[in-house]
């Protein structure tokens, strides 16, 4: 399977070609910019499995109109997509024709790892095979559950995600964490000073630790976890993050640092404040956020740059199948890892305006075994979203909103401290 197969398929170009006829290339996206013209902006990546070779589709269209990326978030496959980004060069870097290369090469149910039972199972669940066939091989994998927690271990995910860090000379997290160091020439806000990498620095990998009820975004918060992350592959982090429940096995982290001060830093990072376990199980972050966009808000200050947010697909425009027991399931499961992210968009509503939406078709999810054709569609899917959300994304607008919500945000915050000033003061007396 030959990139071109991608980048020069004729839709694309044809999006490609309207959008420099509409001068879209020339808009302003951001106010950080660098010495090359290249404008900058966050960016936050839904999960939803093998459909996010749709979100290098979206990333595509976006590089390709000299916008590049400063912080990063994403859950599962979104978490994927951030890793790779983040690691294959420095930010002004094209990124996406290398993360694409990789995709295209890579036999997807390669990362089914699990015994035939496993295989046999999922096949029937993927096909719509009748309920007393999947119960018969749901009798086969009873031991995969008990005794593994899920069906697949996940080794060979890892592996492929280890063996293409380390493609990048990233073989640690202090690597990765010298390579987002690398500040572009020219990198600064419009009419403004330099700027440095701590602008860029952030990325966050969201995962979900069962064992302490905690959002866990990694790598800030390794030190929970490990008493060395700086020397601890980020191939993990990922790993941790795209363990769908059932189907992968749990990432297991065994030996978590103890003691006193260990103690107060959980507390610190995350409010748990029981005994620290000596293991714990994580899984995919989607569970507890699968689209992390509230991570780089502040809602009173204007942005320097925007943070753009990609979904798989749309929320909430048809409800939940469950007349079938998985239905069931299922729905259960969409509805514990959307609506963190539900509310905090229904809170914060100018948000709205940064989100584009990759209509992702009668895909699933969970098909490890997506042809070249259907790799392709979700491909030119991600890249006509991006195409028809940024020729309708106003910057300056954008601005003008976010200036008039953090005035009230601000206004409320200080008659807030005035109150409780107030009632201090009458406490007193």
């Amino acid at each position: 399977m030959k990139i071109e197969r991608f980048t020069e398929d004729a839709e694309v170009l044809r999006i490609l070609h309207s959008m420099r006829e509409q001068g879209i290339d020339e808009r302003t996206f951001s106010d950080v910019i660098d010495a090359a013209g290249h404008q900058y902006v966050d960016l936050v990546q839904e999960g939803g499995g093998v459909l996010g070779i749709a979100l290098t589709g979206y990333v595509y269209v976006l590089e390709q109109m000299g916008i590049r990326f400063l912080q990063l978030a994403g859950a599962s496959a979104g978490a994927i997509n951030t890793m790779l980004m983040a690691a294959a060069g420095p930010i002004n870097e094209e990124k996406t024709t290398w993360i694409l290369q990789q995709l295209i090469e890579q036999d997807l149910s390669y990362f089914i790892d699990g015994d035939s039972d496993a295989r046999e199972f999922i096949d029937a669940l993927m096909s719509d095979a009748s309920n007393l066939k999947i119960a018969l091989k749901g009798a086969q994998v009873v031991d995969n559950f008990r005794d593994d927690f899920g069906l697949n271990p996940g080794k060979n995910f890892k592996n492929w995600i280890q063996n293409l860090l380390a493609q990048r000379n990233i073989h640690t997290l202090a690597e990765l964490k010298a390579l987002r160091k690398n500040v572009p020439v020219g990198f600064r806000k419009r009419g403004g000073p330099p700027l440095g990498c701590e602008e860029f620095e952030r990325i966050a990998l969201v995962s979900a630790d069962i064992t302490t009820e905690t959002k866990v975004e990694f790598p800030r918060m390794a030190e929970l976890y490990w008493s060395d992350p700086d020397h601890v592959n980020p191939s993990e982090f990922v790993r941790a993050s795209m363990s769908i429940p059932i189907f992968f096995h749990p990432y297991r982290i065994k030996g978590i640092p103890q003691g006193a001060a260990q103690w107060e830093l959980w507390n610190k990072l995350s409010g748990y404040a029981g005994n620290i376990p000596t293991e714990v199980l994580l899984v995919d972050g989607g569970i507890m956020s699968n689209f992390p966009i509230d991570l780089f808000h502040n809602k009173f200050e204007i942005p320097k740059a925007p943070t753009f947010g990609v979904k798989l697909g749309y929320d909430r425009r048809q409800p939940n199948k469950h007349d079938k027991f998985f239905g069931f399931i299922g729905a259960t499961f969409d509805a514990a890892r959307h609506v963190h992210d539900y509310d905090f968009l229904m809170q914060n509503p100018d948000y709205r305006h940064l989100l584009c939406h990759i209509e992702t078709g009668s895909h699933n999810w969970l098909n490890f075994e997506l042809t070249e054709t259907e790799r392709v569609d979700l491909f030119i899917r991600g890249a006509k979203a991006a195409g028809d959300f940024l020729t309708k994304f106003d910057w300056e607008k954008y601005k003008k909103l976010r200036g008039e919500t953090a005035k009230v945000y601000k206004h409320d915050k200080a008659l807030r401290e005035v109150e409780a000033e107030a009632l201090r003061k009458a406490k007193g007396k």
